[in-house]
């Protein structure tokens, strides 16, 4: 399943792009862009937030030129922390907390750099995991400071989909393609009502 919510300035989410693909690859998420293209989207995104989904962004360079683009700090906080030993992260998460709420790039940095310090020659899987996505995981300077509380995690559409799993998994093969897809519709259209402006 693949998923996109859009916002403008004047704030609320919206649900504007719902697909299922072949995996998340980049002719998948390109199909689902000229879908949006087709059904009237003028301008091209300014800015997009995603995990590591790299059909995504291959597909987002195709269609839409070069958007700026965040990559979300929970999962990429779930991958590095994956990557220590159990006793040291809860230390390195409130670490890499710091960098995703930092108010501006430069303490931004400042963390990252203060995060990375301790694991580099000890764990140096964890701390090469974090310097692969440096500038994605800095990129919000380039955007004004309202929405950055929005723009720090993809959470409004994996937490739709989490929910969606477990369903699924209940009834493992016994959802359509137009069943599934109405029910994502549907858990969307329920989240979105405790989603931040």
């Amino acid at each position: 399943m693949l998923g996109l919510l859009g916002a403008d300035a004047s704030g609320p989410k919206e649900r504007v792009g719902l697909g299922d693909g072949d995996r998340e690859s980049a002719p998948s998420w390109t199909e689902l862009l000229l879908d949006l293209t087709s059904r009237g989207l003028a301008q091209a995104p300014a800015w997009a937030i995603g995990d590591g989904a790299l059909g995504c962004w291959q597909a987002l360079r195709h269609v839409d030129g070069q958007p700026r683009w965040q990559r979300g700090g929970v999962q990429k906080t779930a991958t590095g922390l994956a990557k220590l030993p159990q006793d040291l992260q809860a230390q390195a998460q409130q670490r890499l907390q710091a960098i995703w709420m930092a108010p501006d790039r430069q303490r931004a940095a400042m963390a990252f750099d203060l995060c990375m310090a301790p694991y580099e020659a000890k764990y140096p899987k964890a701390a090469d995991c974090l310097a692969h996505d440096r500038e994605e995981l800095l990129a919000l300077d380039a955007c004004p400071a309202e929405p950055w509380g929005h723009m720090r995690t993809t959470n409004p559409i994996a937490s739709t989909f989490a929910t969606v799993r477990v369903r699924t998994d209940k009834t493992r093969g016994g959802l359509s393609r137009v069943t599934m897809l109405a029910m994502v519709c549907k858990r969307e259209q329920s989240a979105a009502q405790r989603w931040p402006r």
